[in-house]
């Protein structure tokens, strides 16, 4: 959808409900935020039609204003339709922390408590505010899955258990009493649930269709949106870093094979989710990716809200256990996750014009013989033998000066 204006499904009370939301955006040196509704009111409707049927009639709420309303009034009725990562269940939330913590159970309580905590703020809510203040709470929101890593972690997973069992169906029932639903036209509603039967149709004549080749020849059908492909085109990649303080993305690319991140002065901007990142890609920011030809591309696409944060497997990197994993020893140590962390420390390093990770990690010092020997094993090699207390105390070093360079929004 156009420009930060997102359909969204909630999972309430008295059923599934679509409604607006416009996650943050700046006018001028002020930050808003808002759901469609208008006063004290959120609006909601139980279905797109109704929801389409409300926008189209020009009636006023609180969106109008939005640089992004005008298109957003225009679009059609299919892009009003939630996707999958905007639909939360929230009467669902008692039954999903009865599950074990696992990490897409997590995930989705994670996403769930962020848009719920979101509705809190924006409708003043004061029973939703207090949830949210609770210190289990809160270290999910900031850690997610990171959280759940530790032996602390099935404490926390209860704890949260027991605050959901205590509050939540009174955090429920203050949404439940600022859902609206206005009336729409019946026969307005009736011709868009039409126009969406017809998009239907065409994309299953689309998905049915048949392209007559000999038996032998083969075809590889691909996506010309995919957002690996788009990418590649604009040569600047995203990022993901997970730390023991959460799970962060960013963008990088390389010039003449130096390293470029989104930044300012050898800091990298981090942001704890894909949304988050596309929001901030949207507004004018000065950082080293900004003069970039490509990036004019990432910008407009974050825009209209087409953006795709798509993170490669080679774009991942995981920096938590590592230095646990040196203590143990070589056999210990997956060779991918410490190759690929040492080429973020020292892109990074580089970045902020700093020679003292590659210092760090030169074949002479007792962490550089440990790592090459880990990354590019050689029989003929005397390997490196125990204790390892200095190498990863050594690692340790390093992977605090990078955290160090991040800015975390």
């Amino acid at each position: 959808m156009a420009g930060d204006i997102v359909p969204i499904e909630l999972g309430l009370t008295d059923g599934d409900l679509v409604t607006l939301w416009a996650p943050r955006w700046r006018e001028g040196d002020d930050e808003w935020e808002a759901f469609l509704g208008h006063g004290d009111d959120l609006y909601a409707f139980p279905s797109v039609p109704e929801l389409v049927a409300f926008v189209r009639s020009g009636a006023d709420n609180d969106l109008v204003e939005h640089q992004a309303w005008p298109v957003v009034s225009k679009l059609a009725a299919s892009e009003f339709e939630p996707d999958e990562a905007h639909t939360y269940d929230l009467v669902g939330v008692p039954e999903l922390v009865a599950d074990d913590p696992d990490p897409s159970a997590v995930s989705e309580l994670q996403d769930t408590f962020d848009i719920v905590s979101i509705l809190g703020d924006v409708c003043e809510l004061d029973v939703v505010t207090k949830f949210f203040e609770r210190q289990e709470i809160d270290t999910l929101l900031q850690h997610g899955v990171s959280a759940f890593r530790t032996r602390e972690g099935l404490d926390l997973w209860n704890r949260i258990g027991t605050a959901v069992a205590d509050d939540w169906d009174a955090v429920l029932d203050a949404l439940d009493g600022v859902i609206s639903t206005p009336d729409v036209d019946a026969s307005v509603v009736a011709e868009i649930e039409s126009e969406l039967v017809a998009v239907d149709e065409n994309e299953v004549e689309a998905d049915d269709t048949v392209v007559d080749v000999d038996s032998d020849d083969e075809y590889e059908f691909v996506d010309e949106n995919d957002g690996y492909e788009f990418w590649a085109r604009v040569g600047i990649d995203p990022i993901r870093i997970i730390t023991t303080d959460g799970t962060w993305y960013s963008l990088r690319c390389y010039l003449e094979d130096d390293a470029r991140f989104l930044g300012h002065d050898g800091t990298i901007d981090v942001f704890p989710s894909e949304r988050a990142l596309a929001r901030h890609l949207a507004d004018n920011h000065d950082h080293d990716l900004a003069t970039l030809e490509p990036y004019t591309e990432i910008q407009l696409a974050a825009i209209d809200g087409s953006l795709d944060v798509t993170v490669t497997d080679d774009n991942v990197y995981v920096l938590t256990g590592i230095a646990d994993d040196i203590t143990e020893g070589v056999a210990a140590v997956d060779p991918e996750q410490l190759e690929l962390a040492v080429e973020l420390f020292s892109d990074a390093a580089n970045y902020a014009n700093d020679e003292s990770t590659d210092a760090a990690l030169a074949a002479s010092t007792e962490l550089g013989w440990f790592v090459n020997y880990v990354i590019e094993p050689d029989p003929g090699r005397l390997a490196p033998s125990p204790p390892f207390e200095a190498e990863a105390l050594a690692w340790r070093e390093l992977e605090r000066e990078f955290e160090a360079r991040l800015r975390r929004h």
